[in-house]
């Protein structure tokens, strides 16, 4: 029995691995990090251990490592609508053996010609047959599956990307350091953010050797903010289309029109104002905001 090291005195036994399952199964359904913490009960700190591991050091100076949630995979993936269904292979392959054409047989399944052209061409047997069950045997061996990472492949490259990491180099300057020292082979050179992934995935070696190398010292991705910035933007402004019609003609004075000129990297602007019949212009100079 031991505490979870995150002050609130939640005891670390069958209780608080139930919590975590039941934690791990809400993630899985798709519910935030938030909720799922309040429905299982337990502290914020100790929900973000469990989402994305962390190690920590308890009373006496023990380390404990909190691996992060794995998401089971206990229910099949939906496939996407774009992807042709067992149900529409079981059509083609019964118009294909009553001499139908592609196109017409597009035509019956809701598909395009090349779609069905390009599915008879790629999920026939050896002998030429199209059959709904092979077809969709081969169409599903053919589905992209998880690939391990080059880092992992590749011990040499590893070796080095771990050596920069431990030498505080940031995952930028190894990029470009992996183009001076393999300039001939392509399957060495990363880019930043394969580098980056590598880091964050608590599955290669170099996550340890990045925790002292990243400046934000940060041990998993911070999430993007995904609100719409609404800086600048004009509220409760009547769009021009609805002006009246004697304004539009030109035909009376008096009335203005403003646009604004943004100059580059939007660190200088202008406003213009016209006069409609006239056609007298005002530019107004706006300063530079600090």
């Amino acid at each position: 029995m031991g505490f979870d090291g995150d002050g609130c005195g939640e005891v670390v036994g069958v209780a608080l691995s139930g919590k975590r399952e039941q934690f791990a199964r809400l993630i899985a359904r798709g519910v935030s990090n938030a909720e799922g913490r309040r429905i299982v009960g337990v502290h914020r700190r100790t929900g973000t251990r469990w989402r994305y591991g962390r190690t920590v050091r308890v009373v006496g100076g023990r380390a404990v490592h909190y691996p992060p949630v794995m998401i089971p995979r206990t229910l099949p993936v939906a496939r996407s609508a774009r992807y042709l269904s067992v149900d529409e292979r079981g059509v083609i392959a019964d118009l294909v053996r009553a001499g139908r054409s592609i196109r017409s047989i597009a035509g019956e399944v809701g598909r395009s010609p090349s779609t069905v052209s390009r599915e008879l061409r790629r999920n026939a047997d050896g002998r030429g047959r199209y059959l709904a069950n092979g077809a969709e045997h081969a169409a599903r061996l053919r589905l992209a599956r998880p690939r391990r990472r080059r880092l992992e492949l590749d011990l040499e490259l590893q070796r080095v990307i771990v050596e920069l990491l431990e030498s505080r180099w940031s995952p930028e300057q190894i990029r470009s350091e992996l183009c001076l020292r393999f300039p001939d082979d392509d399957t060495r050179q990363l880019c930043t953010e394969s580098i980056y992934q590598a880091i964050y995935d608590d599955t290669t070696p170099l996550t340890r050797a990045a925790w002292t190398a990243l400046r934000s010292g940060r041990r998993r991705r911070r999430r993007q903010a995904t609100t719409t910035r609404r800086r600048g933007r004009l509220v409760a402004m009547t769009p021009i289309s609805d002006r009246p019609a004697i304004v539009d003609g030109r035909s009376e004075g008096g009335h203005w029109e403003g646009d604004l000129i943004m100059g580059e990297s939007n660190r200088s602007a202008i406003g213009t104002l016209v006069e409609r019949q006239a056609r007298f212009l005002i530019l107004i100079h706006i300063p530079e905001a600090h």
